[in-house]
């Protein structure tokens, strides 16, 4: 996990980065083994997919559809809501980056709901 948090200590720099998603919280918008492209300095909006951060467990990032601003931070969701951890077991989470387009396995942008 310490080289998990590393190699987003630069997320905050605003430099775009890939993210591998893992696991099938977010089905059907993405998929495990989908790449991902995040932006740390776009602000984020409700409907946006975002790379989050959960207060509750600091150590992992999770890739999720961000739903209402709540507390500072947001109610992020996954798209399959039987098959995600997310704000309604952990509470609000920070948004580190939007993410905007799925890089692998095919390319194009990410609908926003």
């Amino acid at each position: 996990m310490r080289r998990l948090r590393a190699a987003f200590s630069g997320l905050l720099g605003g430099v775009p980065r890939r993210v591998l998603v893992r696991g099938g919280s977010m089905v059907p918008t993405l998929h495990d083994g989908d790449v991902v492209l995040t932006w740390p300095r776009r602000r984020a909006r409700t409907g946006d997919v975002a790379l989050v951060r959960w207060p509750a467990r600091p150590d992992q990032l999770s890739v999720k559809r961000l739903a209402l601003p709540d507390d500072g931070g947001w109610f992020a969701l996954g798209d399959a809501a039987l098959a995600s951890t997310d704000s309604r077991t952990l509470g609000p989470a920070e948004a580190l980056a939007v993410v905007t387009h799925r890089l692998w396995p095919r390319p194009g942008r990410l609908p926003r709901r």
